[in-house]
């Protein structure tokens, strides 16, 4: 397994490092009735930055100091996306994303939970993900989540943009966890006002997250796994 992953993607200096763990096997949460099972590596060692960037790129997705990636046996239905930036259509459809949400202004915040992010993500996740496995998540939880990245990671926090003498809503509207890197932004985690769905406020993230990479020069932005049958992911198939 260490072999198979490592051959070619990672540089030699890291391969000695690394060492790769399976879970066992546990129900899958996107599709009823089959069982997941993830390969794994701990990204909180010396060159986190250059290993996480390496595992991206062959399909590892991180979580706090964790880089996973599906080890199914029977079951290949994870598939691992990423947008090319460069030869992305920006139809009329993502304009009119982008201009309904026009008055929403990001703004980089270093990885450290605030308060304020956590309570819009509890809401998020009652309205959006009710019953999943992050509702029960508490403060310290997502302390761990956000401040914990050992790699050059990214809170980007949405607010309305002020406007001289008008009383504009300035709280936390939407927020993305960002991993920065060296080809690409990886978009973690990114929730919102469950109110502002009907603005495809999640949508307009991703686009956003697009037109920065496309600003940075960075080829592609990382949206994780989708799964074809999943709800939960349909969304990314929009981007294809």
């Amino acid at each position: 397994m260490k072999e198979a992953v490592t051959k070619e993607i990672i540089p030699p200096d890291f391969v000695r490092k690394m060492k790769f763990y399976l879970t066992s096997p546990q129900p899958c949460p996107y599709l009823p009735g089959k069982m997941e099972r993830k390969v794994f590596a701990n990204l909180a060692v010396d060159g986190a930055v250059g290993l996480n960037d390496s595992l991206t790129r062959s399909g590892f997705r991180r979580s706090q100091t964790i880089a996973y990636r599906p080890a199914c046996k029977a079951c290949g239905a994870c598939r691992s996306v990423r947008i090319d930036v460069a030869a992305f259509d920006m139809s009329r459809r993502w304009k009119r994303v982008l201009a309904k949400n026009a008055m929403l202004e990001r703004d980089p915040r270093h990885p450290r939970a605030t308060r304020e992010q956590f309570r819009l993500l509890k809401k998020y996740l009652n309205d959006r993900h009710p019953g999943g496995g992050m509702t029960e998540m508490e403060i310290r939880d997502y302390a761990g989540m956000v401040d914990a990245s050992p790699v050059r990671t990214v809170v980007f926090e949405y607010r309305n943009r002020l406007v001289a003498g008008q009383d504009d809503d300035s709280s936390l509207q939407a927020a993305a966890l960002t991993d920065v890197l060296r080809d690409g932004l990886s978009m973690v985690y990114s929730f919102f006002k469950p109110e502002l769905a009907k603005r495809s406020v999640g949508a307009f993230m991703v686009l956003d997250h697009i037109r920065l990479a496309s600003e940075l020069g960075l080829p592609y932005v990382y949206l994780g796994y989708w799964v074809k049958n999943s709800e939960k992911m349909g969304y990314k198939a929009d981007f294809s």
